[in-house]
């Protein structure tokens, strides 16, 4: 941990020095000193799966409800496997998402995705891996190397977060596509992690200087 925080303060360092509007942008924020990782890997996917498309609110209470189910053993592949398509509805999770899981459950229990070991794989592979399990993409393999894995040079171009905050702290006229977004966040790496989320928190700061909550 001290090895990754020392990482951290030399990607601040980096930032600053290699792009002047994130150099403003750190000024403003809260520094970051480490990234806080999820160290239960199957659980932020399956949260992940069941986040998709619905409110924050609603992903909770699904989530709280299906925790419910499999105590006390916790969100493991073989218990969310062994949960029937019924026993899913009443939870509320959909039909689609239930096979998602499923097949995320399937993938872990036979082996075919090594959440133990996919830890020692490139960021591209971890993608490759991840997306090989169905309703998990790009943008959910990236979030996994961002919040479990730790890794600093990961950059979610379609995030609407990031381009958001792209398009308003860059003056464009609009939100950037990859090829615009790429070419901004050339001088972020490799700490384009670190600059992403301070994209995030620069919408903190635009609420409260326009006094919302």
């Amino acid at each position: 941990m001290k090895r990754k925080a020392e990482q951290v303060r030399a990607g601040n360092g980096h930032l600053a020095r290699n792009d002047p509007v994130m150099k403003r942008l750190i000024r403003r924020c809260p520094p970051i000193t480490e990234l806080k990782l999820e160290t239960d890997r199957f659980a932020m996917l399956v949260r992940s799966i069941l986040s998709q498309q619905v409110s924050i609110h609603a992903a909770r209470a699904i989530r709280q409800r299906l925790e419910a189910r499999l105590r006390p053993q916790g969100l493991t592949p073989a218990g969310v496997g062994a949960i029937d398509a019924e026993a899913f509805r009443a939870i509320g999770v959909s039909r689609p998402k239930a096979a998602y899981l499923r097949d995320l459950a399937e993938h872990v229990e036979s082996g075919r995705l090594r959440l133990d070991r996919i830890g020692r794989l490139s960021d591209a592979a971890v993608v490759d891996s991840l997306t090989e399990v169905k309703g998990i993409g790009v943008w959910t393999a990236q979030m996994f190397l961002i919040f479990s894995l730790g890794r600093l040079d990961v950059f979610p171009h379609a995030d609407h977060g990031v381009r958001s905050a792209i398009r308003r702290l860059y003056g464009l006229d609009g939100l950037p596509g990859k090829a615009a977004s790429d070419e901004i966040a050339a001088p972020w790496r490799p700490y384009a992690t670190i600059a992403t989320w301070y994209l995030w928190r620069s919408h903190e700061l635009e609420r409260s200087a326009s006094g919302g909550v």
